[in-house]
């Protein structure tokens, strides 16, 4: 008979600085594995600390709380299965990301991860140490090798652990999503495991940590690159692989291959998933928001009733003498469609308290922008006091074609605490909201069927703050405008490559000099949740003076 081994894995979401509530988490995915006869219980990559810890894990405090904690763990983890969970490591001056293997109450084995990510949103070049090439430990009858994500990213770590005894690979992972990830982890994965010959098992953990999420989607791979089982993405799972050793060595018994669903669909529950987890995790029960009748702040009602239940949003009209009747309709028909609370706060007579009092300091002058941007910064201060008087979190509604243009009033409509459109840009706005009128999904708080008036798609874009304004008075059509966007922004392009692509010069170089220009803008603006590598914040990293044109 061949023998077996049995590891219950911890897809879960850990809340990054509640080392008491990871490791009870911990704790319960352990007492799972126990009941179940499992040989070992293995959660992610810093698991205890929570991740994207950033430079919190500096703090000696902090990172020592976390080894205390797991040195607590492994001792109320005694009389069982092994227990393998990433955290924080401080040795000798030196801090690293560790994964520790806890058998008969101690910490038997420390896995320290070698390669280093210092792109996108990860620097730990600058906060942890290196380890070493290390060997694999023994759990039971196996050999297990742990690169610890990047690790397996590149050849030379699970090399190694193969040259030196490792007969199968558990790989714990902090990998956030972006548009179309899963390819890029399972080809990496899938060399891994033409390299070595060894079974893979990939762990990942799920849940929103600031503007990132974490989509999980475990999977194993057999040798060969043979997928052996796929978990669903975005879900907690505790759950069991069992591998069994024949006379080629170990083998992932097959299980369950979970299909992902589409882009659109990822892209949404992103969205709701960062939403929910930042409201859960800073202690938030409660959203209100500008309901101005247009798309963008629609779509975001949709993905709040949706993230927490249209009993805890409040939409908020603030109408001025240019809120055209179609908006004042549509914003409450959308309202009442997601079941939500709507608020009628008119801004005339502020207004006109504003205009008088400015009155003599501008005498002389001739109105324009300013006067526009008063609108939009009272509506920013109205829905600030909502916020402190009934302890509800204001989100702001920026597309990302808005937020890199900076097409946006700064202490105004910029005004709020988190923005779930971040890195959308506004044709996917528009295609996400006739994604959702026609899709629903167990996840989703909100109500099924059409709960974004067709009207708020179909008609064009309007801040609504003078006469007859169109965005297209102001910028390029939204299709241009993207496309252009994706050229600077997502892929760090060029304006030879915009005029490559086809765009007339002009209209590329005016563009990036409003990307330029706007970055005071973004560096004070809400986070949100991010659905690409050309997200705004840790992403795309510019200096707020700039100087610099491209001359191509």
């Amino acid at each position: 008979m061949a023998d077996r081994f049995r590891i219950t894995c911890g897809q879960m979401n850990p809340t990054v600085g509640d080392i008491a509530g990871n490791a009870a988490k911990a704790k319960h995915a352990w007492d799972i594995g126990r009941d179940a006869g499992a040989d070992m219980v293995a959660l992610p990559e810093m698991f205890i600390a929570g991740y994207n810890a950033q430079d919190l894990v500096m703090k000696p405090a902090f990172h020592n709380a976390a080894m205390q904690a797991v040195d607590d763990l492994a001792a109320a983890c005694a009389d069982g299965p092994t227990l393998a969970i990433g955290g924080p490591y401080a040795e000798d001056g030196q801090l690293f990301n560790a994964y520790f293997i806890c058998k008969g109450g101690r910490v038997v084995t420390r896995v320290l991860k070698h390669n280093l990510p210092n792109e996108t949103v990860f620097d730990e070049v600058r906060i942890f140490d290196s380890g070493p090439l290390g060997g694999p430990y023994s759990v039971g009858n196996a050999r297990v090798g742990s690169p610890i994500c990047e690790d397996a990213w590149h050849p030379e770590v699970s090399e190694t652990l193969e040259e030196t005894g490792a007969e199968f690979l558990l790989v714990p992972n902090g990998s956030p999503y972006y548009r179309e990830k899963f390819d890029t982890r399972l080809n990496h994965m899938v060399a891994r495991v033409v390299e070595t010959g060894l079974p893979l098992i990939y762990l990942n953990m799920v849940g929103g940590q600031d503007d990132q999420v974490f989509d999980g989607g475990s999977f194993g791979l057999n040798p060969g690159g043979n997928l052996a089982f796929k978990w669903p993405v975005f879900d907690e799972v505790v759950s069991h692989v069992d591998l069994e050793r024949g006379a080629d060595g170990w083998r992932i018994v097959p299980g369950e291959i979970v299909t992902d669903p589409d882009a659109w669909e990822q892209d949404y529950r992103v969205m709701v998933t960062s939403l929910r987890d930042y409201m859960a995790k800073t202690g938030f029960k409660k959203v209100l928001l500008g309901m101005s009748g247009g798309i963008d702040s629609a779509l975001v009602a949709t993905i709040a009733a949706d993230a927490l239940g249209p009993d805890n949003v409040r939409c908020v009209m603030l109408p001025s003498e240019y809120t055209s009747d179609h908006s004042l309709e549509d914003a409450k028909a959308c309202a009442n469609a997601l079941g939500c609370r709507y608020d009628f706060v008119p801004i005339s007579g502020p207004r006109a308290a504003v205009t008088e009092t400015l009155a003599p300091v501008f005498e002389g002058t001739e109105p324009g922008l300013t006067e526009e941007n008063i609108q939009s910064r009272l509506r920013g201060l109205l829905l600030m006091a909502m916020s402190n008087k009934f302890g509800e979190m204001l989100l702001t509604t920026g597309n990302k074609s808005e937020v890199a243009v900076g097409y946006a009033t700064i202490y105004g409509d910029m005004s709020g605490g988190y923005n779930p459109i971040k890195d959308l840009y506004k044709t996917r706005v528009f295609e996400t909201c006739r994604w959702r009128n026609v899709n629903h999904r167990d996840w989703m708080m909100g109500p099924e069927g059409e709960v974004i008036p067709d009207r708020i798609i179909t008609k064009p874009p309007s801040a609504e703050l003078r006469e007859d304004q169109k965005d297209s008075d102001s910028l390029p059509d939204y299709p241009d405008l993207d496309a252009l966007l994706e050229i600077l922004v997502d892929h760090n392009g060029s304006i030879a490559d915009c005029v490559a692509a086809g765009f007339d010069r002009a209209v590329a170089q005016k563009v990036e000099k409003l990307v330029y220009i706007s970055e005071y803008k973004r560096f004070q603006s809400a986070p949100g949740a991010r659905l690409t590598k050309g997200a705004f914040w840790l992403d795309r990293r510019y200096p707020i003076v700039n100087r610099w044109r491209d001359p191509t």
